[in-house]
């Protein structure tokens, strides 16, 4: 994984979303339009937290996030999501 060019500050991570899936589980293909947006991702960076609230998920946890959590960010030509860490629902 190369370094990223970007710091999040306070309790703010960025995170680098799975691929959206392409098939079904019986088989049948997604067409793009059809696609859902991925709600699972890998952390890539992650802030240094506020004073009174550390972070507590670290670089390469695999997490859960809300549907329409964080901000779409385009970078170093992949697509990544930056939220605060409190839009993370879980780490899987």
């Amino acid at each position: 994984m190369a370094k990223l060019s970007i710091k999040p500050l306070a309790d703010r991570v960025v995170v680098q979303p799975n691929a959206a899936e392409t098939k079904t589980a019986g088989g049948i293909i997604i067409p793009d339009t059809a696609k859902e947006k991925p709600q699972k991702g890998k952390v890539v960076a992650v802030g240094p937290g506020k004073p009174d609230e550390p972070t507590t998920v670290k670089v390469g946890d695999e997490v859960l996030y809300g549907k329409y959590a964080g901000t779409e960010l385009y970078l170093d030509g992949k697509d990544y999501l930056i939220m605060r860490e409190s839009d993370l629902l879980a780490i899987i």
